[in-house]
């Protein structure tokens, strides 16, 4: 039996992007069977909006930016995991058409490696900013996002606020399916644990490919940090970004404490 731990992936890290390499080969399977595209014309619609380059926060195997691209937006993509990217071009280079229209960098979302006011929108879905651990990470990447923004820009975000609301369980089979119609099978068993004292949920992930001799696994640990919304729309004012709607679901539902999901968009202050 092949077993593999991925070193990002340990226990005791405390970088929120520590995991996602090893994640990388599992994002896609993991994520049809879960969100699927139901956000993803949410995100087309504020880019379209947007009327200019939009840069994608932590865009990661490309789920959302090439859909972005297909619909006429000029979209830059960019992740700090050099896996999770590699799946992205090779998802754009088989694209077709999109010439132009979509680009992938590889870097910090605490430290955006652009020039000052260059986008027409920012975007941060799926809940990208929850793997921010630290309160001076999400100010970094607030203040980051506020001087790529042009004056007057719009900013989205997406948070998932179930995720502190998650029971604790021990090594549950959560998923089994396979790798495209013919390819090995795939049975993710998952842990969950609570950091109340920090705020974070933490997922120890061990995915298990293929059977018998040729059986493979891989372990890892990803974590999140969810804020109280009010505290966010107080970093978001110290980033120079007004909040401008807030949402309840990809629909505009109306924003409530126990919707699935959190949509807040804010615009960069013309003075800021």
């Amino acid at each position: 039996m092949g077993r593999a731990a991925g070193t990002c992936g340990s226990k005791g890290s405390s970088e929120g992007w520590h995991g996602w390499d090893d994640y990388a080969a599992f994002y896609d399977w993991e994520n049809r069977r879960t969100v699927g595209r139901r956000d993803v014309a949410f995100w087309q619609a504020f880019a379209c909006e947007a009327g200019g380059p939009v840069l994608e926060l932590g865009s990661g195997t490309g789920r959302v930016t090439l859909p972005l691209a297909r619909e006429g937006a000029r979209v830059v993509g960019v992740d700090r995991s050099a896996e999770m990217l590699a799946f992205a071009r090779k998802r754009l280079r088989r694209a077709r058409g999109l010439a132009g229209r979509a680009m992938l960098a590889r870097g910090d979302i605490r430290d955006l490696p652009f020039a000052a006011g260059t986008f027409a929108g920012v975007i941060a879905p799926y809940g990208i900013l929850q793997s921010l651990l630290r309160d001076q990470d999400l100010s970094r990447a607030l203040a980051s996002v506020a001087r790529v923004l042009a004056p007057g820009a719009r900013f989205g975000m997406e948070l998932v606020p179930d995720v502190p609301r998650w029971r604790e369980y021990r090594r549950r089979v959560t998923l089994v399916g396979r790798f495209g119609r013919t390819g090995p099978s795939v049975t993710l068993v998952e842990s969950v644990r609570q950091d109340r004292a920090r705020g974070l949920t933490i997922f120890d992930h061990e995915y298990t490919v293929g059977w018998g001799r040729r059986r493979e696994v891989r372990e890892f640990t990803i974590k999140f940090r969810t804020l109280p919304v009010a505290a966010l729309v107080r970093r978001l004012a110290r980033a120079g970004l007004s909040v401008e709607r807030m949402h309840g679901g990809y629909a505009g539902e109306p924003f409530s404490d126990g919707a699935d999901t959190w949509i807040v968009t804010a615009v960069r202050d013309t003075k800021a």
